[in-house]
């Protein structure tokens, strides 16, 4: 049976967070790879405006999947940990409902929608005919409510601090067979309009029916758990204007941010060619690998986050945010600085004039060491029940770049569509960090986040620039880079580690010795 601990050791949040986030950072190496290589079987298998063509039209499709997901997923985490923390199961499966319910009416309704106005819609964005835009766009919609679900299910079962489900089926079982599919189709010279796309879209399907199955079952659990003295389950109307009070703000600005990923290879392709869209996807995917690893400690910390702030624990947040923010820096700078410090032969990869992007590669990973190095702001705003806040400033950063993006396209083309997205960077995280500091007095920049910032400036941002001092570095200088700055930088890391706070790791092996009362979904 569960119980709510009145208090916990000060350090209890964070060997959770190191042990889940380990976990996660496991299935994101390998969701990456996958990713990773997805993007280069598109960019070998077919010309590059055929990739730019699937590149524009999946972007168009995780669009339509953010607005059909409503903000849910944050709101799920919110109320289920809050409701877990606070003793109250009979209120879980009214608001998995109250939330459920919309987002597959909402992204049927834009499947639907979709399907029918696709003609018009490629009309509008190309300026000329673009042949094999609508099947391709047609075929990807059809999964919008199927993948709204399976986000929905998911993002709900790390309410009950589960990640086995998101590792399991979105980072190995969704991301590898999307992997085989794309490979298969291009193996066989299939159509880039059609058989990609749905290559693509289809293991949505079975990851979705599997998410929910799993959702049941934890949500009976933990109704069992409150033992026979509980009380009744509370109805849906009591949990609908609470929850979407809190989601609704949320809904907009998952919105805004996805938008703001991926508008501009929409707008790419119409102002400035497929080809272009392909060359930015190409250049920013680099990003997107390190964007994963602050992407499985968020998804590690929400919870616990919640529930500390839930119960005014101010201190343990903070206490978190900082050492989670530690732990960002020391798993993404050196990433950021390999893929700045080596652009051109990363970019080679993709084939033949992939290597044009450098420039576009360099500056958004030099940014990202700004966005790292501020946390993840959004998810502390979240946790601590400001939507509306974080709203606001998804609106902003969304303005900003799609305004820049419809300046600069037209003349700058994908340097233009970096430098928008540089923009909204900056805006929504310093904006955020701003917030946090003036009304909680939380901040990111504990000793653990300088330390880990100086190391990996030490092992890879200096070498470096004094390897670019000398001659213009290909792939050997690359890996020389790589592989010695890793060994000075783990051996520097481990000497440091009650600084950086890695000891918490050591909650792994205790973890699997508390005994048969612990289970795991």
């Amino acid at each position: 049976m569960a119980t709510v601990t009145p208090a916990r050791a000060p350090d209890a949040g964070l060997g959770g967070a190191a042990r889940h986030g380990v976990l996660n950072l496991l299935g994101v190496a390998v969701a990456a790879i996958a990713s990773f290589g997805l993007n280069i079987v598109v960019t070998r298998g077919w010309s590059m405006a055929d990739a730019g063509l699937f590149f524009a039209a999946t972007s168009a499709f995780m669009i339509a999947y953010a607005a059909a997901r409503l903000g849910t997923g944050i709101g799920s985490v919110y109320f289920i940990s809050r409701y877990r923390a606070l003793g109250q199961p009979e209120r879980i499966r009214a608001s998995v409902l109250v939330g459920l319910l919309p987002v597959l009416l909402v992204g049927a309704l834009l499947s639907i929608a979709g399907w029918l106005l696709t003609p018009q819609i490629v009309q509008l964005t190309f300026a000329e005919p673009v042949p094999g835009a609508v099947p391709a766009l047609r075929a990807l919609l059809l999964f919008v409510p199927v993948a709204a679900l399976c986000d929905f299910a998911l993002t709900a079962c790390r309410g009950f601090g589960k990640m086995r489900p998101l590792l399991l089926i979105e980072r190995l079982g969704r991301t590898g067979l999307q992997l085989l599919g794309v490979a298969l189709a291009a193996l066989l010279g299939l159509s880039a309009t059609t058989a990609l796309p749905l290559a693509w879209a289809l293991p949505y399907l079975p990851a979705a029916i599997v998410a929910m199955i799993w959702l049941a079952l934890l949500v009976r659990r933990a109704e069992r758990s409150a033992g026979p003295d509980r009380r009744s389950p509370v109805g849906w109307r009591e949990e609908f204007g609470p929850f979407w009070r809190y989601s609704g703000p949320r809904a907009l600005s998952g919105l805004a941010q996805m938008v703001v990923q991926r508008l501009d290879i929409v707008l790419l392709g119409a102002l400035r060619g497929l080809s272009e869209a392909a060359l930015y996807t190409a250049a920013t995917r680099f990003l997107a690998l390190g964007q994963l690893s602050g992407q499985a400690l968020s998804t590690a910390v929400q919870h616990r986050l919640a529930e500390q702030l839930a119960r005014e624990d101010r201190a343990a947040a903070g206490r978190l945010y900082q050492a989670a923010t530690g732990w960002l820096v020391l798993l993404a700078w050196p990433a950021y600085l390999l893929f700045a410090s080596f652009a051109g032969p990363m970019l080679a990869l993709f084939g033949s004039g992939y290597d044009a992007g450098r420039n576009v590669t360099v500056s958004l990973a030099l940014m990202m060491l700004v966005a790292t190095g501020c946390g993840m702001v959004d998810t502390v705003l979240n946790m601590a029940g400001k939507t509306t806040w974080t709203f606001y400033n998804a609106l902003t950063g969304t303005v900003v770049n799609v305004v820049a993006n419809v300046l600069l396209i037209p003349r700058h083309g994908i340097m233009g569509a970096a430098i928008a997205w540089s923009a909204s960077i900056l805006i929504t995280n310093l904006v955020p960090l701003a917030q946090l500091y003036r009304s909680f007095r939380l901040h990111p920049f504990g000793p653990g986040t300088l330390t880990a910032a100086g190391l990996a400036l030490a092992c890879f941002g200096v070498p470096s620039l004094v390897l670019h001092a000398v001659t213009e570095p290909g792939v050997v200088a690359l890996l020389v880079v790589a592989v010695l700055g890793a060994g000075g930088y783990a051996a520097a890391a481990w000497r440091l580690r009650r600084v950086l706070q890695l000891d918490s790791l050591r909650t792994l092996r205790r973890g699997r010795r508390r005994g048969p009362a612990r289970q795991e979904i």
